[in-house]
């Protein structure tokens, strides 16, 4: 299962500096989740992989979606 919210927020802040808030999640249909990226508060931009949680540094949106997708293909060997 893949999903991928992203909202523009009214205004950028010290936590989200590019104005955005997203959520986007690959996982198993049993609910296990395999690749997930967001900037939940208090935490900032990160990436969950392997089952391990890494900083992010984000860029745009076309470079997160292209990162989440490359993960993605890491954990399926490219048949998502």
């Amino acid at each position: 299962m893949r999903e991928m919210v992203i909202w523009k927020l009214p205004s950028a802040s010290t936590e989200r500096p590019h104005g955005l808030k997203y959520r986007l999640y690959y996982g198993t249909a049993a609910g296990k989740c395999l690749v997930r990226y967001d900037n939940e508060s208090g935490k900032g931009d990160h990436r969950h992989f392997a089952g391990k949680e890494y900083s992010y540094r984000f860029k745009d949106v076309e470079t997160l979606v292209a990162d989440f997708q490359q993960d993605i293909d890491a954990v399926t060997g490219g048949a998502s």
